[in-house]
């Protein structure tokens, strides 16, 4: 399964996890729980969090392959392509 990177991403963007997770209408430990490996946040969350950080929802993970994630919710490995 991918590891979710978005610890990462709010440290690149001066964000703290505390507002992250008021602005979705969380506990920062409920946050903190959902983001680590034993978390399992639905893909509704995952689209809020990418909204917030002005991100896509691959750039949430890190990746393994080029272009390759796992599905947070199944593991299926999916092939990100760019859109022409």
């Amino acid at each position: 399964m991918s590891k979710l990177r978005v610890k990462e991403i709010l440290k690149e963007k001066g964000i703290t996890g505390r507002d992250l997770s008021s602005k979705l209408g969380m506990t920062e430990v409920g946050f903190y729980k959902m983001l680590s490996e034993a978390g399992n946040p639905p893909l509704r969350r995952l689209e809020e969090i990418a909204n917030l950080l002005e991100c896509e929802i691959s750039d949430l993970f890190e990746r393994s392959d080029e272009n390759v994630v796992n599905c947070p919710n199944c593991g299926a490995r999916l092939v990100l392509r760019k859109e022409e």
